[in-house]
This record gives C-alpha cells, sequence and structure tokens, in this order.
C-alpha cells in the first residue's frame, strides 16, 4: 500500500453520492510522485487528473508512468491559476496531502476546491498537525485554528487520526 493513510482515503471515498464510483480525481503529484493517483487510475479504473505547480514534481510523475495509459498530469497552482484548464470541470474527489500548511489563502483555497466538488464530492485532505510535532517541526502542521478554517465551511467532517497526522474526509 502506499502509505497508512491510503487505506483511510479509499475507505472514505469509495462511493460518491447515490452510490456511484467514483470517476474523476483531481490531486496533487509533489510528495508522492504520482504514485497515489497512478494507484486510482491503474488499480482502481479512475479517471485521474494529477495537479502540481512545480514542473520538476511533474518531470518525476511523468517518468514513472506508462506513456500509452495513465492519469494525466498537469502543471497547475491551484492557488492561483485558472481551474477552467482542468480537464474536468468538476471532480468527485480532490486529495490534498501534505500541501495544506503552506497554502497562503485557506480560506480562497477552501473556496476553490468547493467550486471543484459536485453534490456528494469529496475533499481528502492529509496533514500534520502543529499540536503533535516537535517544536522545530511545527511550522509544517496545522494550528487547531487552521483546522477550523479548513473545516467549518462544510456539511459533514470526519476525521481520522493517524500519529502527528490527521486524515480528513470533508463534504459539501
Amino acid at each position: 500500500m502506499l502509505s497508512r493513510e491510503t487505506p483511510l482515503e479509499l475507505a472514505h471515498n469509495r462511493w460518491s453520492a447515490g452510490g456511484a464510483v467514483i470517476k474523476e480525481t483531481l490531486h496533487g503529484c509533489r510528495n508522492n510522485d504520482g504514485a497515489l493517483a497512478r494507484y486510482l487510475h491503474a488499480d482502481l479504473g479512475y479517471r485521474t487528473t494529477a495537479i502540481d505547480c512545480s514542473s520538476a514534481a511533474l518531470k518525476i510523475a511523468q517518468a514513472e508512468q506508462d506513456a500509452n495509459d495513465g492519469p494525466v498530469f498537469q502543471q497547475l497552482d491551484i492557488e492561483t491559476d485558472d481551474s477552467s484548464v482542468l480537464p474536468d470541470a468538476g471532480y468527485a474527489l480532490v486529495t490534498c496531502r501534505l500541501v495544506f500548511a503552506f497554502i497562503k489563502d485557506k480560506p480562497a483555497f477552501v473556496d476553490r476546491i468547493r467550486c471543484l466538488l459536485p453534490p456528494g464530492g469529496t475533499f481528502w485532505v492529509v496533514t500534520p498537525l502543529a499540536e503533535r510535532l516537535p517544536e522545530e517541526r511545527k511550522s509544517i502542521g496545522i494550528t487547531v485554528q487552521q483546522v477550523e478554517l479548513l473545516t467549518a465551511p462544510w456539511s459533514s467532517v470526519e476525521s481520522e487520526a493517524l500519529d502527528s497526522m490527521c486524515c480528513y474526509a470533508l463534504r459539501p
């Protein structure tokens, strides 16, 4: 399995509203060289778009992929770029792994993600919690106040603690 949080992600997100299998997913590829996007595409049959603002991260992810089949890898800064350039207008699942602490305008980011989710869609966030990290690493985690910014706008919030991290399944 890719990581400890992957089974939780799949358990939380196996079905979208109405019991239909999720077919469109949007992922970042930094931190995992596109492995989750390829897993969802190749092993589970999802149509997957992996985005990153880093061309280097995209090159690494694309180098690991069969050129004939696989997820779409696209350079995009989800904080500032126009999301209308994405291949799908909406995504049943959007993941954000180890990135939320570094987002500059967190409320605007959450609003942008909400716009990409149809009813029944899920925003899956995996992030370290600052309170569970050693002092020298607290900057890579989110604070209690940032957890509130992340979770407050959603009608459904499920979370699962994993040592110093937490996984959130957020639904409109």
